[in-house]
């Protein structure tokens, strides 16, 4: 079946759940960091949605792949975020870790796609 909108990409709705995901570990964070890492890490994590699917809006796969690449690196910023939080004393590894993971299945997706987009470009 071919895809007619971001919303039938797997990954676009991974990635939604990822960002919702995200926005939950947020609410223990300490109130002061509602303007510093709590904005920064809902940020980072709601762009990856956001770029797949201006990305699959898009009328070239040059111009996806490029938006693919984009998410990709809000993914990472995510993780970064993510990652800081713990070493902050916010967020317990076992608290993180079913985030995390989504987060590296959300990346091997975006490669994957990124992949298959590069490779509809060349034809």
């Amino acid at each position: 079946m071919p895809v007619q909108s971001h919303r039938d990409l797997v990954v676009w709705n991974k990635a939604m759940d990822l960002a919702v995901q995200v926005y939950g570990l947020t609410s223990s964070f300490p109130a002061s960091e509602r303007w510093r890492l709590i904005d920064q890490l809902c940020r980072a994590a709601a762009s990856v949605p956001a770029n797949i699917a201006e990305g699959q809006g898009r009328s070239s796969p040059k111009d996806f792949a490029h938006f693919l690449a984009i998410a990709r690196g809000s993914l990472n910023e995510t993780e970064t975020f993510i990652m800081l939080a713990i070493r902050l004393g916010y967020l317990a590894e076992a608290q993180a870790e079913p985030v995390l993971a989504l987060l590296t299945e959300v990346s091997k997706m975006l490669g994957s796609l990124r992949t298959k987009v590069a490779a509809q470009r060349s034809r």
